[in-house]
């Protein structure tokens, strides 16, 4: 029944198939989402397009460690002074950086892998920044693995020490105490900052 009324409301049926493809977005959110953005004043609702469109256009990836950076500026890690450029903090994706920033103990750089090893949702290795973290790790003494304790995340994690067997850099990953199978943005900050500081060999 509900179908059939958005079906009698083309433009309504349009946006909802467009917030339905939108990762992360509850469906059951999606009518209420919807309904927002349809009772938004005109000026907040062309601020919003705006906004949105100025940041896909000038929002980027770092071409060192794939955090976001301004188009025309720098990242505010890789171009830090006060960052110890020798440990790397690898983590799945950017909004990761931001659960260990506010932990604050943490002050080296960081590598966003753009998610982790899993064939059966089609991510191999030219999906991920793994070739360019194998190059960055001849820079650096410690190499810290901050991915989801999940079989892709720990799969992901082996396959890069792996490949740096070889080399003379000390690998370690976050301490136990974080729970297997979570996500590292909804742990709490009191158990990253003990994930970091106990952090083991891996």
């Amino acid at each position: 029944m509900t179908i059939q009324i958005i079906d009698e409301v083309p433009s309504l049926k349009q946006l909802i198939a467009q917030l339905q493809r939108v990762p992360y977005l509850a469906s059951k959110n999606v009518y209420r989402v919807a309904q927002h953005f349809l009772q938004l004043p005109d000026e907040q609702l062309k601020l919003f397009c705006q906004i949105l469109t100025h940041a896909a256009e000038h929002v980027i990836h770092c071409p060192i460690c794939f955090a976001w950076q301004e188009k025309n500026g720098v990242c505010a890690f890789c171009s830090s002074q006060k960052r110890n450029k020798s440990v790397i903090c690898v983590v799945q994706a950017w909004y990761d950086i931001l659960t260990i920033e506010r932990a604050g103990t943490y002050n080296g750089v960081y590598h966003v892998l753009g998610g982790v090893l899993s064939p059966l949702e089609g991510i191999g290795l030219a999906q991920l920044h793994i070739a360019p973290l194998l190059k960055r790790a001849a820079q650096c003494t410690e190499l810290i693995f901050a991915l989801s304790q999940t079989p892709e995340g720990e799969t992901t994690a082996a396959y890069i020490a792996d490949k740096l067997k070889t080399a003379n850099i000390k690998i370690t990953c976050l301490a136990q105490g974080m729970p297997v199978g979570s996500s590292l943005e909804f742990v709490d900050r009191l158990t990253i900052y003990k994930a970091l500081a106990q952090r083991r060999e891996f």
